[in-house]
């Protein structure tokens, strides 16, 4: 199993619009952090989680031209706005691509970018439209995607629920609060973790630094990478004051994991 980072930064990205601090500036390429995204892949599939503003940009530069299924962890803006990107694989192969999420937030992905999700009619002659069927899933239900088998965790975002998903070996969990213990206690086992950790001081939508270390150390992966990181502290330094096993991750970032 593999899993590629395409995107590690935060809502703003990094470098941030009109921002001339340390990391914004930095020479170090693990500086320049686009908005959140993944693939996990194995010999049975391809699988993208969430379809951020710089998708188009993030799967060019992983030379992805097939996907197999879209997990989504919720509908904010800097999780969902490259949907459109999309278009591009479901009109290559001609077939819908399949779409995974809370059933609240593929409902306002469908309110948002119903065009994309209307099945009953297609696009006009001459012209491509991205094609997702839609298919809801429930918290704490594993069910066989792409030949992976995807565990999903209703976890709190301030006062919203976003999921997390556990894909045998590794689990991805972005825009976290906490992880309370029975999340936690389906997470022990995994190989890879990934824990979004904003800022050494709390946060009232995000898990702070200091909270993910915590957090990645009651759950006890081999190894767990920090993901949804802001311009407040650079790669190098972050990864210096970490403790071992775990570590920041960056755009492009490729990890292996067993496939079970």
């Amino acid at each position: 199993m593999r899993l590629v980072f395409l995107g590690t930064g935060t809502s703003y990205g990094v470098p941030q619009i009109g921002c001339r601090c340390r990391t914004c500036t930095s020479a170090d390429p693990r500086d320049r952090r686009t908005r959140t995204a993944a693939l996990i892949e194995t010999d049975a599939g391809r699988v993208l989680i969430d379809t951020p503003p710089e998708l188009r940009l993030q799967l060019v530069a992983a030379g992805v031209d097939r996907l197999d299924a879209v997990l989504y962890t919720h509908a904010h803006a800097d999780h969902v706005h490259g949907i459109d990107d999309l278009r591009a694989l479901s009109a290559r192969h001609g077939v819908a691509l399949p779409t995974y999420g809370a059933a609240e937030t593929l409902a306002d992905l469908a309110q948002r970018f119903a065009y994309a999700f209307d099945r009953t009619t297609g696009p006009r002659e001459g012209t491509t439209r991205p094609e997702l069927a839609a298919h809801p899933l429930e918290p704490g239900r594993q069910v066989m995607i792409a030949g992976l088998p995807v565990l999903p965790l209703a976890l709190p975002h301030g006062d919203q629920m976003v999921f997390g998903y556990r894909c045998g070996s590794v689990a991805y969990l972005t825009d976290v609060k906490e992880v309370p213990e029975p999340a936690a206690a389906a997470l022990r086992g995994v190989d890879v973790l990934v824990l979004n950790a904003l800022l050494d001081r709390p946060h009232p939508l995000h898990l702070s630094i200091p909270e993910a270390v915590a957090a990645a150390q009651r759950i006890g992966a081999r190894q767990t990478y920090f993901t949804h990181l802001t311009h407040h502290v650079p790669h190098a330094e972050l990864a210096a004051r970490l403790p071992p096993g775990i570590a920041p991750a960056y755009d492009g970032l490729v990890v292996h994991a067993p496939d079970s």
